[in-house]
């Protein structure tokens, strides 16, 4: 009987083929697991109106976590024509997978490690090692959008300032969402020996929603005297990121600018070929790398399954393999700094498949000894 459940959702696109490579790299570790085939992506949009199926969370709600590839999202009008003509016209409205579940699930916490690995041709900088906690659940991203205001909107006197023809998003944040999500930060740095947090918000401009965020991350901060607690303007952290990397350690801060933030600590340690994530919640959590679906390079064996492989480190870390996690690390560690395998994106010629082999090959080595 294997020992895990693991939702395996490969989406679209290069899903499958990074999916294929990091499942390479778990068997070659010895990951035991049952791996449990779910149906999410735009192929289900099209033919059923739904990008993640009614099937698919009852098969999350039955496994220990999951394992996610990638996905294809397009604007709304697109994404009506493109359903089949049965299905048009009938008011579907297209919603991210990833998104519905991580609020389905209440995945709150966007776990993006960025690190850059010794003998990455790609590294902004040598040295750089940030964690970036996104809260995931509310924010910008709950949905609540309207493309004309509400006439009902205009009985509060400060909507008045809003033009009747604006398409508004609504901007979703709590104490309790913000607490919880600082927590996880610090909690986080206390247990990996991190010596720093930094609140990212933009409390001078969104009072309201920002100013109980940072409200929240002050009260926290104060329950460990032992970490050192700052706060940053998102736009002012993108100027000094840029300029002084090193100075970051963890950062934690609100759904969209978290979703900016970890991208741009992505880019400093290579780029998305780099970029795992942890989407993780009281008791369950969903693993991905963030490059999207790529469709260009579909059926290319082509891409980078570096953050793949590294979100099943990730995965095999939250499960309790321990051991397997960190001899995938390890062995994606010696494979960049030995230089010999490397895809397109890090100026080489290598295969998607060639270089998850040549990870595999690592972990065996790394295991043996």
């Amino acid at each position: 009987m294997p020992k895990h459940r693991i939702a395996w959702l490969p989406g679209d696109g290069v899903g499958d083929e990074v999916c294929r490579a990091a499942r390479l790299v778990l068997d070659a570790a010895g990951f035991d697991a049952n791996y449990l085939h779910g149906d999410i992506g735009w192929e289900f949009w099209i033919r059923e109106g739904d990008a993640l199926p009614l099937r698919t969370l009852e098969l999350l709600r039955n496994t220990d976590c999951a394992f996610f590839g990638a996905i294809t999202s397009k604007p709304v009008a697109e994404a009506d024509r493109e359903l089949t003509p049965e299905l048009q016209g009938k008011s579907l409205v297209y919603r991210s997978p990833i998104v519905r579940m991580r609020q389905l699930l209440d995945l709150y916490i966007c776990l993006r490690p960025c690190r850059a690995f010794p003998g990455n041709p790609l590294n902004y900088r040598e040295g750089i090692d940030i964690t970036v906690f996104r809260e995931n659940t509310e924010g910008m991203y709950i949905g609540v959008e309207f493309p004309q205001v509400p006439q009902s909107f205009y009985a509060e006197k400060a909507m008045s300032r809003i033009p009747p023809e604006a398409a508004i998003s609504i901007r979703s944040i709590t104490a309790a969402s913000s607490r919880r999500i600082v927590e996880a930060a610090f909690e986080h740095a206390r247990r990996t020996g991190r010596r720093k947090v930094t609140a990212v918000h933009k409390a001078n401009v969104l009072r309201a929603t920002c100013g109980v965020f940072l409200d929240e991350a002050k009260e926290v901060a104060a329950l460990y005297p032992d970490i050192v607690f700052d706060t940053a303007n998102i736009d002012a952290i993108c100027m000094w990121l840029l300029k002084n990397p090193l100075n970051y350690d963890v950062i934690v801060t609100t759904n969209l600018f978290g979703d900016i933030l970890s991208d741009l600590c992505a880019q400093l340690v290579g780029g998305m070929g780099f970029a795992c994530s942890g989407n993780i919640g009281s008791s369950y959590a969903v693993f991905e790398p963030t490059h999207g679906s790529a469709p260009k390079y579909a059926g290319m064996n082509k891409v980078n399954p570096l953050a793949t492989i590294l979100a099943a480190a990730m995965m095999a870390e939250w499960l309790g393999e321990r051991t397997i996690a960190d001899a995938i690390q390890a062995a994606v560690t010696e494979v960049i700094r030995d230089g010999e395998i490397r895809t397109y994106d890090m100026g080489g010629t290598a295969t998607t498949s060639q270089m998850a082999e040549a990870v595999a090959a690592s972990v065996r080595a790394t295991l043996i000894a």
